[in-house]
């Protein structure tokens, strides 16, 4: 199994941090107990979470002080700090507690990849060093060894193999892993072996003129997808007038059904492909795929058709 492909690593890189995401999780004791016992691995890490809520300014600047230049800096708002030499992290109690966990894995990666751990005195992470479109490896890194320990390396894709193709299947699976629903999503889509991927929007806002419009966040895609497709340009914003946007859930609908569209492969050549959405209520998420490459029969409910 291959890391996502947006952490864009070598994969010397990859099967290092692999490996040691797979090291950390049997010495600690955690492999296939779940979620992934935060406990365990911190222990095993030798690393202390700080209680206290301390990040603010005067602490940080202490901090730059300790570090002189040995400092990595956030990019944005510091949601977790790194002490290496004292081996102490310390986070943001207002962030969702999906995010902390991860968080505080990011953390430990900095800690735990032997070429990560000596390169700096004190670490700051934010949002943005924890988003998938990170440009820096260090960070890259860190995050590929969170997800791998967060979802216990394949053990979260072979869960999945197990249920038919579905938008749900990494919505009921995140519970079990401990993982914000994007993450799983974003995990279930590229480790699949089919041909699909996930079209992320914000929630729909009336607008004058248009009606509801959902604008594009991101779009999250597997290998065997961008090898039947290659670079799809999508559209920055859905209205409920186009075939994906009439996927999209309103009022109190969490779900759609399922709809159908074709999509032209990178040799021009029209697939049909199924849409499903799924949304937490402050954003959607639209799993679509290609027919072709699925094993079990799709049942296809009321359809909207698109031809790209």
């Amino acid at each position: 199994m291959s890391l996502p492909e947006d952490y864009k690593l070598s994969q010397q890189s990859q099967k290092s941090i692999q490996d040691a995401a797979k090291k950390c999780l049997i010495k600690s004791g955690a492999l296939g107990i779940f979620p992934t016992p935060m406990d365990a691995i911190i222990k095993h890490a030798d690393v202390e979470i700080v209680d206290e809520n301390v990040l603010e300014e005067n602490f940080i600047k202490k901090m730059w002080h300790k570090a002189g230049d040995a400092l990595k800096k956030a990019i944005s708002k510091v949601w977790g700090l790194l002490d290496v030499n004292a081996r102490f992290i310390y986070i943001d109690k207002s962030v969702l507690r999906v995010k902390q966990v991860f968080l505080t894995l990011h953390e430990i990666a900095h800690l735990t990849l032997p070429w990560q751990n000596t390169a700096y005195k004190i670490v700051e992470d934010c949002e943005k060093t924890l988003s998938p479109e990170v440009s820096d490896n260090f960070d890259k890194e860190a995050n590929a060894f969170a997800s791998e320990v967060l979802f216990q390396s394949d053990s979260f894709t072979k869960d999945a193999l197990q249920h038919e193709f579905s938008i749900l299947v990494p919505v009921n699976l995140k519970t079990k892993y401990g993982s914000s629903i994007y993450a799983a999503i974003r995990r279930y889509v590229f480790c699949s072996d089919k041909a699909c991927g996930v079209i992320v929007l914000e929630m729909p806002q009336l607008v004058e003129g248009k009606g509801l419009v959902s604008k594009l966040r991101r779009f999250v895609s597997s290998p065997k997808f961008d090898i039947l497709f290659g670079e799809i340009v999508w559209q920055e914003e859905f209205t409920s007038g186009d075939p994906i946007g009439a996927c999209i859930p309103v009022g109190k609908r969490r779900m759609s059904g399922k709809h159908e569209i074709y999509l032209k492969d990178r040799n021009g050549y029209n697939q049909f492909c199924v849409l499903e959405a799924f949304t937490q209520t402050y954003q959607v998420f639209i799993l679509i795929h290609a027919v072709r490459t699925l094993n079990k029969t799709t049942i296809i409910l009321p359809t909207n058709t698109l031809k790209l």
